[in-house]
Formats: C-alpha cells, sequence, structure tokens
C-alpha cells in the first residue's frame, strides 16, 4: 500500500518504542488500529455513496431515455425518414384528388384527350396468330377418327334386354 519496507518499519517501531515508553506502547498501537479501522471504514462509505451516485446518475439517464423512446412516435419517424417532403403520401391519399370532369368528388382525374373530331381511328385488328405453330408453316392434318360399325339395337320392344332374364 504505501511501499514500506521491513527495514523502514523497524526503525519506526523503535522511534515509538523510545518515544511513547514500553509501559504505554500496547495501548498506543491498540488506539492507532482503531483509528485506522474508523478511517477505512469511513472510506468504505465514502466510496459506497459515491458508487451509489454514479448508479443513480445511469438509472436517471437510462430513465430519461425509456421516457424519449416512450414519447417518441414512430409513425412521423418513419415517414420524415422515407417522404420528408409528403409527396408520396399525397399520391396516394383518396382525399387529395381533383373533382373531375364527372363532378364527384374524391374520383382521380380524367385524362387530358383531344377532342373527338381531332381523334385517330384505331387501326384494322390484326388477324389472331396462334403460339402453337408459325403462320408460315402449314397446320397438320387432324387425325382421321377409328371406323367402328354401326351401334345395333340391343332389343327390339317387348324383348329382353339380357339373355340371361329370358
Amino acid at each position: 500500500m504505501f511501499d514500506i519496507a521491513w527495514s523502514e518499519l523497524m526503525v519506526i517501531a523503535v522511534i515509538a518504542l523510545v518515544v511513547i515508553g514500553p509501559k504505554d506502547l500496547p495501548k498506543a498501537i491498540f488506539t492507532l488500529g482503531k483509528w485506522v479501522r474508523k478511517a477505512r471504514g469511513v472510506a468504505r462509505e465514502f466510496q459506497t455513496h459515491i458508487d451509489d451516485m454514479m448508479r443513480e446518475t445511469e438509472l436517471d439517464e437510462l430513465r430519461k431515455e425509456a421516457l424519449k423512446t416512450r414519447d417518441m412516435n414512430i409513425k412521423k419517424m418513419m415517414e420524415d425518414t422515407i417522404d420528408p417532403k409528403g409527396e408520396v403520401a399525397k399520391a396516394f391519399d383518396p382525399k387529395g384528388f381533383d373533382v373531375g370532369l364527372n363532378g364527384h368528388a374524391g374520383s382521380p382525374p380524367e385524362p387530358d384527350l383531344p377532342p373527338a373530331s381531332e381523334a385517330v381511328p384505331a387501326p384494322a385488328a390484326a388477324p389472331a396468330v396462334t403460339d402453337s405453330a408459325p403462320a408460315s408453316t402449314p397446320a397438320a392434318p387432324a387425325p382421321v377418327p377409328a371406323t367402328t360399325p354401326p351401334a345395333q339395337p340391343a332389343h327390339a320392344e317387348g324383348q329382353p334386354t339380357d339373355k340371361h332374364t329370358q
């Protein structure tokens, strides 16, 4: 602690023996021990109070951070981060549409179309092209079903249909 060597300790003990005397030396050492014990207790208590103050300060800081987090509006923060000018929100807001030509509020605006007199006629419909075969290749002939003899009636009127039931 104080980095005192044994030789220095012996010199202090000899001086204490000469100054205090052999008769009062044990009582003086006992009193010195009490004072050292009290000084250590006071230092320990002081250190404990300092540690408690540090913990309270940290807890107060944590409490303030928790209150900031609780009061923070995450939705507003995300909107400010993603769309700071509010352009995206206005684009998707159904109430933000202008009144259209048909007079209904909330309907999307009508696209600007040229008058009917200036309209370009639509092109004629192109022939449908199938994806199965290219247009330049002739189609394969359809398979012809196998011919079967015409079906004979199983029974005439009044005759049983099953040979076994006769």
